[in-house]
């Protein structure tokens, strides 16, 4: 037994709370040399790259899709109007689309949707949270939207397109999809 902090403790304990530590103190560290990396570029570049693009050019809005509140009816309408309305539209896939990034991961996706200028204007949509793009030193933030509806509506839907499925994907076999029969 060790005694850490006041605690007992086993050897392999201490060992994993050291690892842990140890992997989180390097995480930050790399999204600490990142988010320097973003500041040297704005205040080195800064001036000229804004004025490369315009306001309106310079617009990136993304789109945090909540299933079923009819997420893809509207993703698809953004697809139908870009090319008429000289906009981009690009799909975030985050890892298993876990929503939830590590500050590496912020870090990077804030450095790609700041300066991926072929992409702006841009309507980006996927399942990803909020992330305030102030904290790491950018001025043109983007504009997050979301689409909510009534829950009971939303249980409703989800029930259904559990149950039959969908009209995008009709091969596509979920887990827990449960038994198709109707029994009164």
């Amino acid at each position: 037994m060790v005694s850490v902090e006041g605690k007992r403790m086993s050897s392999r304990q201490c060992l994993l709370k050291l690892s842990s530590y140890l992997f989180f103190s390097a995480e930050r560290a790399i999204a600490r040399h990142e988010v320097r990396e973003i500041e040297q570029r704005h205040t080195m570049d800064g001036p000229r790259q804004d004025a490369a693009l315009d306001e309106e050019e310079d617009m990136v809005i993304i789109y945090n899709r909540v299933p079923k509140t009819a997420s893809t009816s509207f993703t698809n309408i953004a697809y139908d109007l870009c090319a008429k309305n000289k906009y981009h539209v690009l799909h975030i896939n985050t890892t298993k689309n876990n929503p939830v990034m590590s500050l590496q991961d912020q870090v990077r996706f804030v450095k790609n949707i700041t300066s991926w200028k072929e992409m702006k204007p841009g309507f980006y949509h996927g399942h990803v949270s909020y992330l305030d793009f102030a904290k790491f030193g950018v001025k043109r933030k983007p504009v997050y939207i979301n689409v909510i509806r009534d829950p009971i509506e939303r249980l409703v839907s989800y029930y259904y397109f559990l149950r039959f499925g969908d009209d995008y994907r009709p091969g596509l076999r979920r887990r827990k999809q449960g038994d198709k029969k109707v029994i009164f």
